[in-house]
């Protein structure tokens, strides 16, 4: 087995391995000599610090080497690496798995991977006529009667070039209910959604724990289409701090529609003026010591 002790002649070109480093750094960046190390028979690097101050702990590295009986020393390369105690940066990951909910802004677009577990195919669009249809035996006859009762068109040449009618059609029926996309949401994009939603408002959260009642008896929600509408609704009251948000019905707040009725308040009596009611008038001195007659009792205006 080989040695691998530094080769005499090139752990001793220590000045040129420093001409080297200090031709690639900048200069003044090249520091003391560290260390000699031994990477195969007549091939050393050596180590020099790095003086830069945003690499701290790296060191500049200068591989020389020599060939079989030759005492003339050459130069490999030089570069810059990490040390046992270099300063490095983050381990570097995938935008996909920094990416989280709200960095979106306007304008930015967040691509989906082909296989994206969250999503499944959808419809593919393309219609095949049934096999016992007139256009998939090749009856000319019948085409222009598929045409008046489907609207469909009509194009010279055989039968089995003819497009499928519009109205009635697979594509037309899946464009009404809105199902007529590439791709739609997998059993597993709509379990790790309602997993995400139920931790954010379910009922395990302390609001609902606080809450006087639950979701489901609230005026205030608005249930889910399709089977997420067994466990999740809307929230639509404004002053809920789930308001516009998916909540599960489990979830409760203190905003609930039922929680603290406030009572209808008073309304006071309507006023009643009675006109038949005069007030007597009785004599009082005025300053200058004369005096004013006052309008006297009902009772004895009948008898003046």
């Amino acid at each position: 087995m080989r040695s691998r002790t530094p080769d005499r002649l090139c752990a001793e070109a220590v000045d040129l391995a420093r001409e080297a480093a200090e031709e690639a750094a900048l200069p003044g960046m090249v520091g003391e000599h560290i260390d000699a190390v031994a990477d195969g028979d007549r091939v050393v690097t050596h180590l020099f610090a790095c003086n830069e101050p945003g690499y701290r702990g790296w060191r500049w590295a200068v591989t020389v080497a020599r060939a079989s009986r030759a005492k003339l020393v050459t130069l490999d390369e030089a570069v810059l690496l990490p040390g046992p105690d270099a300063l490095l940066a983050p381990e570097w990951v995938p935008w996909s798995e920094r990416l989280r909910p709200g960095d979106m802004g306007p304008g930015d677009l967040l691509p989906t991977e082909a296989d994206d577990l969250r999503l499944e195919p959808g419809y593919t669009g393309e219609d095949a006529p049934p096999p016992n249809s007139p256009v998939a035996e090749g009856m000319a006859a019948d085409i222009a009667d598929i045409a008046d009762s489907e609207e469909a068109d009509v194009v010279a040449g055989s039968p089995a070039i003819q497009p499928a009618p519009d109205r009635g059609s697979i594509a037309a029926v899946a464009e009404e209910l809105g199902m007529r996309r590439a791709r739609v949401l997998s059993r597993y994009g709509l379990h790790t959604a309602a997993d995400r939603w139920e931790e954010a408002f379910g009922a395990k959260t302390p609001m609902a724990q606080a809450a006087p009642a639950t979701c489901v008896s609230c005026g205030f929600l608005t249930l889910l289409p399709g089977s997420l509408g067994q466990a999740f609704g809307v929230c639509a009251n404004e002053f809920s701090p789930a308001d516009g948000r998916v909540v599960s019905l489990a979830y409760g707040c203190g905003a609930h529609s039922e929680a603290a009725v406030m009572p209808k308040p008073p309304r006071p009596a309507a006023p009643v003026v009675d006109e038949t009611v005069v007030e007597p008038l009785s004599l009082r001195p005025e300053r200058d010591g004369g005096s004013v007659e006052e309008t006297a009792p009902a009772e004895e205006l009948g008898h003046s």
